[in-house]
């Protein structure tokens, strides 16, 4: 099959989104199809990826929020792109305008919207959780749920990585919602990269013996992902053990996370590591890893955590909480920093190191795919 990712956040500097995008590019042809990323950018490009992948940019302007992203400002140059690849299957991957583009294009082939994103739980929920019911919130921002059910009914599949999210789609009658879990980079991360000497380069620049526990903290620093309540679950925690956080990040939020740690040479914030050799080797490394966000729709760090034989630490909701399953980490109330604490101290005593195995993105995608197939050589009922 011909398979084109329209894919709205895609950005080469980084993130989640362009992780899964790079491992599309690698297996999609691997497993015998062709893969498109159709994704704004600067200006009109094609770049050959190896056969049977590519991406192509469509000139757009930046994204004003966050100026690592563009958006499409208008259906044509989309819909002209669609028409030139004539695709076999297409995929919209933001829940956003995007996923409207792609459900009203006029061609015929099939396809799905992958919900990368889980806006409700990133923003809505979290800025008015402690104050109204999800009930509530959800009947506020009732033109996101009317959005997505409109142009659920025009996707054959509206795929989800983790079964909270399908069941809240669902719920809020959301059409075609099927989860299909992500996986791991295959081959990366495993326990055998744990590093003692690493661990102990990586405590010492906490400032800490290698006695102390080493806890990692890994992702984009925006707000959605709660570094400021980690921290203080860790300074909390550390009133029982003593324990280092390394964090691996950038984005808009560095000022602020930085005048939180306030100084605390037991917490140290880095650049994301780009080398995926040494970040494997780091992840086995840890003792632990720590998390904060609740609207994680599949949370690849802890995905890579449960494969490097890392136990995790993370929220009761939202995707990261799958990785905890079968005495792989603790979980915690989500954004309630007292119970965090109380979960790394648990994990910080008992230091364990779950032997479990980890789902692959090999697997991801063949299942994926083979769903698509399914609906390509079966009859279209989409209205």
């Amino acid at each position: 099959m011909k398979i084109v990712d329209v894919c709205a956040f895609y950005s080469p500097m980084g993130g989640g989104v362009r992780t899964y995008v790079e491992q599309k590019l690698l297996i999609g042809p691997r497993l015998g199809h062709e893969i498109v990323i159709i994704a704004p950018g600067d200006e009109d490009t094609v770049i050959e990826r190896g056969p049977g992948a590519r991406i192509v940019t469509v000139k757009s302007p930046r994204f004003p929020l966050d100026r690592k992203y563009w958006y499409f400002p208008a259906a044509e140059p989309l819909y002209a792109a669609l028409d030139a690849e004539a695709p076999d299957f297409v995929e919209a991957t933001s829940p956003w305008r995007s996923a409207g583009l792609v459900a009203e294009w006029p061609g015929a082939a099939p396809r799905s919207l992958i919900m990368h994103a889980d806006p409700l739980s990133a923003y809505a929920y979290r800025w008015f959780g402690q104050v109204f019911s999800r009930k509530t919130i959800d009947w506020q921002f009732s033109v996101f749920w009317e959005h997505l059910r409109k142009h659920s009914r025009k996707f054959d599949h509206v795929v989800s990585a983790n079964s909270d999210l399908t069941r809240r789609l669902r719920e809020g009658g959301v059409a075609n919602t099927t989860t299909i879990a992500m996986g791991v980079e295959p081959g990366c991360f495993s326990p055998e990269h744990r590093d003692a000497a690493l661990r102990a380069r990586l405590l010492a620049d906490c400032d800490l013996p290698e006695s102390a526990t080493l806890l990692l903290g890994v992702g984009r620093l925006a707000p959605e992902k709660r570094w400021p309540m980690v921290i203080d679950a860790v300074n909390a925690a550390s009133q029982w053990a003593p324990i280092g956080l390394v964090m691996l990040g950038e984005g808009r939020e560095e000022r602020t996370i930085l005048k939180h740690i306030s100084g605390n040479p037991h917490i140290r914030l880095f650049r994301p590591e780009r080398n995926r050799l040494t970040f494997a080797r780091i992840m086995a490394s840890a003792d632990a890893l720590v998390h904060g966000c609740e609207a994680e729709t599949f949370c690849m760090a802890a995905a890579e955590a449960r494969a490097s034989g890392t136990p995790v630490i993370v929220p009761d909701s939202g995707g990261a909480a799958d990785h905890a399953a079968g005495g792989a980490g603790q979980t915690f109330v989500s954004g309630n920093a007292a119970s965090c604490a109380l979960a790394i101290r648990d994990v910080a005593v008992s230091r364990p190191r779950p032997a479990l195995r980890a789902r692959s993105m090999d697997e991801h995608f063949a299942d994926l795919f083979d769903a698509y197939r399914a609906t390509v050589t079966g009859v279209r009922s989409v209205a």
